[in-house]
């Protein structure tokens, strides 16, 4: 019995480390989708730790868009594609002015 319990624990700690939005509620991925697109505005005033920090958010929160229905996935990461496209660029420019 407490083998399997163990092996439960196992599981849920795994899964939440390498899934950490998942665990989040139906609509919480909504909220961190606007939270991560809402600096698309002027992206260039960002640090470089700030835009690292933005596209690994997109990085992690893909796979949870990935999981929802065809019509709302397909909107959700073309948009999320086009933030991340954008920090990627930004943060690109930034090195490249440091050379």
């Amino acid at each position: 019995m407490k083998r399997v319990q163990r092996n439960l624990l196992t599981v849920f700690i795994l899964f939440n480390l390498f899934f950490p939005l998942l665990s989040l509620g139906i609509e919480d991925w909504k909220e961190e989708f606007q939270d991560i697109c809402a600096k698309t505005q002027d992206p260039m005033a960002l640090s470089e730790d700030e835009l690292r920090t933005l596209i690994n958010r997109c990085d992690k929160l893909k796979p949870v868009i990935e999981g929802l229905d065809e019509s709302t996935r397909k909107v959700y990461l073309k948009r999320l594609k086009m933030c991340r496209d954008i920090y990627s660029f930004s943060l690109d420019e930034k090195l490249m002015k440091k050379r």
